[in-house]
């Protein structure tokens, strides 16, 4: 079956909130979550960016449910600091965690002021910090030197069984590359067709077997003009092509190219509706394309009525399928 999770957003909330709201989405019977790994939000709007890993062991103390996290090794983070936190959440909560890693965003790294790759170079340094956590998490002492160094390195505490790294990509490209290396795939939602495209690319590269994770953009609300303004207000900023959402590296430059994206534009990269009938319908085309998990965000900030209304309409149709 399926698992249908919930996405806490650290750049629209803060940490005490989304712990509460993984709690809430836990007891309504959502069976999954996925914590963003943010520095920056994408708007001041948004305005908010708590520690993930902090917050990732209070979310598991406080919960039941299996988590992901979206982060970039190789520049704001170490890979062997990855590798330990990850050993370590795996160690307290066994067969609970893993670990989706990504190419990264500017927005995010350019912190550190080194220089900000490109997306070749990204995906080489990604490919060899994926290699320098896999070799801590097998107890080596790890010495390398290439696009990041390591020297010296090795892990102490160690899970029975270390977390699955999972690989991003929102490029049939990217999809393709990953299938040979990755222990699986997340996505974002958009039109079946393309999506099929990275699905596709992904079981092409070697991918074909492996759990497929798909974060879902929605908003859900109410009334159809409440969903729409709060996708708007929220998440007009974060639909442009992967080209220049990494690119670009402060919020108030996110919110000027927003300033351009009409509210009827967010139709694609956000899935808006009040009808709960008509987000089973997408869903349930989302997992006859494989995905084995489905993360859901609902952009927009009301989230304790989304998961109350999921909890009690959509939930039950989709895990009985």
């Amino acid at each position: 079956m399926a698992k249908i999770g919930y996405h806490a957003s650290h750049e629209q909330f803060k940490p005490s909130e989304l712990v509460k709201y993984v709690q809430m989405a836990e007891q309504a019977g959502f069976t999954a979550a996925l914590s963003s790994d943010h520095f920056h939000p994408w708007s001041e709007q948004q305005g908010q960016s708590g520690f993930a890993w902090s917050w990732l062991g209070a979310a598991m103390q406080a919960t039941q449910l299996p988590f992901r996290v979206v982060c970039a090794p190789g520049q704001r983070y170490h890979p062997a600091i990855i590798a330990q936190a990850a050993a370590t959440l795996a160690e307290m909560f066994p067969n609970r965690f893993w670990l989706t890693v990504g190419s990264g965003q500017a927005l995010n790294e350019h912190i550190t002021g080194d220089k900000w790759p490109l997306k070749q170079e990204r995906n080489a340094r990604l490919k060899e910090c994926v290699e320098i956590i896999r070799a801590l998490w097998r107890g080596e002492t790890v010495n390398h030197h290439g696009l990041v160094s390591v020297e010296e390195a090795k892990l102490y505490t160690l899970p029975e069984t270390p977390p699955l790294i999972i690989g991003a990509a929102v490029t049939a490209k990217t999809a393709e590359w990953l299938g040979s290396w990755a222990d699986g795939l997340i996505t974002v939602s958009r039109p079946p067709e393309q999506l099929q495209k990275v699905v596709d690319a992904f079981h092409r590269g070697g991918g074909e077997g492996k759990p497929m994770i798909l974060k879902v953009q929605i908003s859900y609300a109410a009334d159809e003009a409440t969903a729409r303004q709060g996708a708007y207000e929220q998440w007009r900023n974060n639909v442009f092509k992967s080209a220049l959402l990494a690119e670009l590296q402060m919020p108030a430059q996110f919110e000027a190219a927003g300033e351009f994206v009409k509210p009827d534009e967010l139709d694609g990269p956000v899935r808006i509706s009040s009808e709960p009938q008509e987000h089973i319908e997408w869903l349930q085309k989302d997992l006859e394309m494989g995905f084995s998990e489905l993360i859901l965000h609902n952009v927009n900030r009301e989230q304790q009525q989304f998961i109350e209304a999921f909890g009690e309409k959509v939930l039950p149709v989709l895990q009985n399928r």
